[in-house]
């Protein structure tokens, strides 16, 4: 895995997940913006799950097994489209938690990828 990646990842998630749980203070639901911030997050977890296929289709392995290694992979993918989609259904400061939230399990999430891989 690149590092630097997985890092990128995690501050961009927990941005989100801070972002999000202002919004949430405010008692203001999910904006066009913060979408736009999903948007930019689920492309770095994207970059990752690509990255993280090529590496193991050049005959890399994690140290943990490959099978949890892209098990981890796709939900550190769906996560963030996972959490945008539910706060569409709550219109409500809610919605705004969930979003955050699922930044927060995207982050951990990270932390978890890199320590499959051998970190």
């Amino acid at each position: 895995m690149l590092d630097a990646l997985t890092v990128a990842t995690a501050v961009a998630a927990l941005a989100l997940a801070a972002w999000c749980g202002f919004a949430a203070y405010r008692d203001q639901p999910t904006k066009d913006w913060h979408f736009i911030g999903m948007a930019v997050v689920s492309l770095l977890a994207t970059v990752q799950l690509i990255v993280g296929i090529v590496q193991l289709a050049r005959g890399e392995r994690p140290d943990q097994g490959t099978t949890i290694f892209v098990a981890y992979l796709i939900g550190a993918f769906a996560c963030i489209p996972a959490a945008g989609f539910m706060s569409l259904a709550e219109r409500t400061r809610w919605g705004s938690v969930t979003v955050a939230a699922g930044g927060i399990v995207l982050a951990v999430l990270q932390v978890r990828l890199y320590d499959i891989w051998g970190g």
